[in-house]
């Protein structure tokens, strides 16, 4: 599973990418996608309030002249009374707020070692687009579910597929590429690479837009590249220990086209929130059963099947059910996370993924702490988190 140059639009673009393998991802699945990139540090106007915010916003009017008048006159009727104090917000339970990061986190965390550990079967890691059409319908039907009355998550509203269909086919670029990326890489690298959808998403909105990053946020970024770079070349270093895994060339150019893919639906779903007037789970609502549909005429030609579905192992279907599940934890948590947390808040959660996926995928890769490649995670994690402090400063000044 939304505009600015900032770390607010990772997300992880994240709200399609929330059935992706990237812990960003509203961005997102979800995706997670995608919401996210987008979805880890931008608080989105509440679906109920969305549409009369956005007429407001885009010039409506909540009123006429006529009513307008009915009340001065009702005014001048009535004595006036001492001015009420403006009632308190709201307040979202703290516990709540934390079961919810909680089980976003593990889920983000499941999905990727999930996929995989699915990846690894050679009968299976081919059948990308496949896999990717699977998440995209259990995405839309866990959409469909919370939409519903009983639940009310959001309001479900329609757009015409000429409209969504290029946003469509980036989502399934944003999933297919980076699940192609961890499928011939070591988790380590697949999560660290993920860091360079911050600088690039940067990079195109001042080429397309103009917008431009503090110098402090742009020397920080200098450091994050640098880290994923070494760990490029380090992880994809041969070695005669059979017991370590690495990242092999293919895993590198999934993971660059991955980035450009995923960088490109970030910036497009900022201006299809405004061109649209719809909220995230709006947008991956519209996408989720079109981008699914639209890979079932491709799938036959790119995919590689299995010789027998049955031989494939018990094990593995679990698996795949495992990961259809993270991704509905997923969405639904994101949410919530949305609905009651701040900035601060989601990018903490966001970098606790990252460091714990980076974390666990290098214990399991079978590299140790004298590993030349640890520089070069340090370097990375230093940076990101360098950038984020900046980009939550800048925007605590601008709410001033």
């Amino acid at each position: 599973m939304a505009a600015t140059a900032s770390t607010e639009q990772r997300s992880e673009g994240r709200a399609g990418s929330f059935s992706s393998s990237s812990s960003d991802t509203a961005t997102h699945v979800g995706s997670s996608t995608v919401l996210a990139r987008l979805g880890d540090e931008e608080k989105l106007t509440p679906p109920e309030d969305l549409e009369i915010h956005e007429l407001e916003e885009y010039g409506g009017h909540s009123s006429n002249s006529e009513d307008d008048a009915l009340l001065m006159e009702k005014d001048q009727d009535e004595p006036l009374k001492p001015p009420q104090p403006p009632p308190e917000p709201k307040k979202s339970s703290f516990w709540s707020s934390l079961i919810w990061m909680t089980v976003n986190t593990l889920a983000t965390i499941g999905i990727v070692f999930t996929n995989k550990a699915i990846f690894t079967d050679p009968s299976l890691k081919l059948a990308q687009l496949s896999f990717a059409s699977f998440h995209f319908l259990v995405t839309y039907l866990t959409l469909f579910t919370i939409s519903r009355p009983r639940f009310a998550f959001f309001v479900p509203r329609r757009a015409a597929i000429k409209d969504i269909l290029p946003l469509s086919i980036a989502m399934s670029l944003n999933v297919i590429l980076p699940n192609l990326s961890l499928a011939f890489s070591s988790v380590t690298f697949y999560q660290l690479a993920r860091i360079l959808l911050t600088p690039t998403v940067a990079l195109m909105n001042y080429i397309l837009y103009r917008a431009t990053l503090p110098r402090l946020a742009i020397l920080s970024l200098i450091p994050a590249c640098v880290g994923v770079g070494m760990v490029s070349y380090y992880d994809s270093l041969p070695t005669s220990n059979t017991n370590i895994k690495t990242t092999s060339s293919l895993g590198v150019i999934f993971a660059f086209l991955g980035i450009f893919a995923s960088s490109l639906y970030t910036v497009w779903i900022a201006s299809y929130h405004r061109k649209l007037q719809m909220s995230s789970m709006q947008l991956l609502f519209n996408q989720a059963p079109l981008s699914a549909f639209m890979l079932l005429y491709v799938i036959p030609f790119v995919d590689t099947f299995p010789e027998s579905w049955g031989g494939v192992s018990g094990s593995k279907w679990v698996l795949i059910g495992m990961s259809g599940l993270y991704a509905s934890l997923i969405n639904i948590s994101q949410f919530f996370i949305i609905a009651q947390t701040g900035p601060v808040s989601s990018t903490v959660v966001g970098h606790v993924k990252t460091c714990t996926i980076v974390g666990l995928g290098w214990v399991t890769s079978g590299r140790g702490a004298g590993d030349k490649g640890v520089g070069g995670v340090v370097v990375a994690l230093g940076g990101i988190i360098a950038y984020s402090i900046v980009m939550l400063r800048e925007k605590k000044k601008g709410g001033k």
